[in-house]
């Protein structure tokens, strides 16, 4: 028997496990709200699926095939946006009167949603520090913890945590766990693999990989599960449209050497900066240097292509100054496209107990795209040297 192609073969062919005929390459859009029966007695078959276009016709069936396989899932669910991702798969696990734990250096709009629609239907959020050890996440749930948030590395500032073993002390004690996993994108790190309940990523980012679309996903491989976070999609009516889902097919064809290219560039542009003169410190999980790198090294497989620098003795008006000056840097938010993105991330952490105190100086957070190192170098050096002169 021949043996099983590589997770790159498979989401890169579009033969595989198609039935051969005369067709183009790429999977076809089929746009459609309304599915046409053959017999009136099946119109209220539950078992014939999709009955509505809202289910997802052919497009997006082939999205979930090839996540459920990136994902090692047995379902996944797609949402229009990433964060609507978190959101349903919160939404399906929590009730009045159940408390939910978070890692601090979640994704800033995870706390907003946790605080005010949460909170407003009687769930209390408790959030630790992302250095925290095991037993003092534990520690902070209780008979009514129903679910623990976990991002690794942390978004902005990249702590890593150890996801296995968060894992087995929630599965222990019946909590489940959800993963926002969009910095492994499902090929760096596989959180289902790990003992992780729910993996969700942004789609948006390295999957679509062109900064051009919008969609999110959750992966599951229990039945039981799987079911809660059907019924929780079905009420709030989410839906993923079949030309974001064809973009994402598209872009999953590329991911594995987009993600290994990016990642690559991005962790020689962090060693060079680890020895410049005006960085105080390189926040890149993948540098020897950084705290939780052995953890990072033992489940990841490879870094991807983000990181962020604390520079000297900076501040907003600085950092604004730095930003300004480069030439080849997108400045905007999200990542995973094309091109390489900076910002500043001073007002995201502001707020954040302990966190927001933890860096003095200008924050910069840079993602490293596909350009030529040297030229990215180069870019940044120059902009440097208007941090230089906005410092004094």
């Amino acid at each position: 028997m021949p043996s099983l192609p590589s997770e790159r073969t498979r989401l890169t062919s579009a033969t595989y496990e198609r039935a051969p005929s005369h067709r183009a390459v790429n999977v076809g859009v089929e746009r459609g709200s309304t599915v046409l029966y053959a017999r009136a007695e099946d119109l209220y078959n539950e078992d014939i699926k999709p009955g509505y276009g809202i289910e997802g016709l052919s497009t997006q069936r082939e999205l979930m095939r090839l996540m459920c396989d990136l994902e090692g899932a047995t379902d996944v669910f797609l949402l229009p946006t990433g964060l609507s991702a978190l959101t349903l798969a919160i939404t399906a696990c929590l009730k009045a009167g159940d408390e939910v734990v978070c890692v601090n250096s979640c994704y800033g709009p995870i706390r907003r949603f946790l605080q005010s629609q949460m909170a407003r239907f009687g769930v209390t959020s408790r959030y630790y520090e992302a250095g925290a050890s095991v037993d003092e996440v534990m520690a902070l749930t209780t008979d009514k913890t129903a679910l623990i948030i976990v991002e690794s590395p942390g978004s902005l500032t990249f702590e890593i945590q150890d996801i296995p073993a968060i894992a087995r002390a929630a599965k222990a004690r019946g909590i489940l766990t959800l993963c926002d996993n969009t910095y492994g994108a499902g090929v760096l790190f596989k959180p289902l693999e790990h003992g992780i309940d729910m993996s969700m990523q942004a789609l948006t980012k390295y999957v679509g990989g062109h900064s051009d679309i919008l969609i999110g996903t959750v992966a599951v491989k229990d039945k039981a599960l799987a079911k809660r976070l059907d019924d929780t999609s079905r009420a709030f009516s989410f839906f993923a449209s079949a030309d974001e889902s064809y973009l994402a097919i598209r872009g999953l064809r590329t991911l594995h050497l987009r993600l290994e290219q990016s990642g690559k560039s991005g962790l020689e542009l962090a060693r060079w900066l680890e020895g410049h003169d005006l960085v105080d410190r390189v926040l890149h999980p993948g540098l020897e240097s950084f705290p939780g790198h052995e953890l990072f090294k033992r489940d990841f497989t490879a870094p991807n292509g983000l990181f962020s620098v604390v520079l000297k003795g900076g501040n907003i008006a600085a950092s604004c100054a730095f930003l300004n000056a480069l030439k080849l840097f997108g400045l905007g938010f999200s990542w995973g496209g094309f091109e390489s993105l900076a910002i500043h991330f001073e007002p995201q952490l502001m707020g954040r107990a302990k966190l927001g105190q933890a860096y003095e100086g200008s924050l910069i957070r840079f993602y490293i795209g596909l350009e030529d190192p040297t030229d990215l170098k180069a870019d940044i050096e120059q902009a440097l040297e208007a941090y230089r002169a906005a410092i004094g």
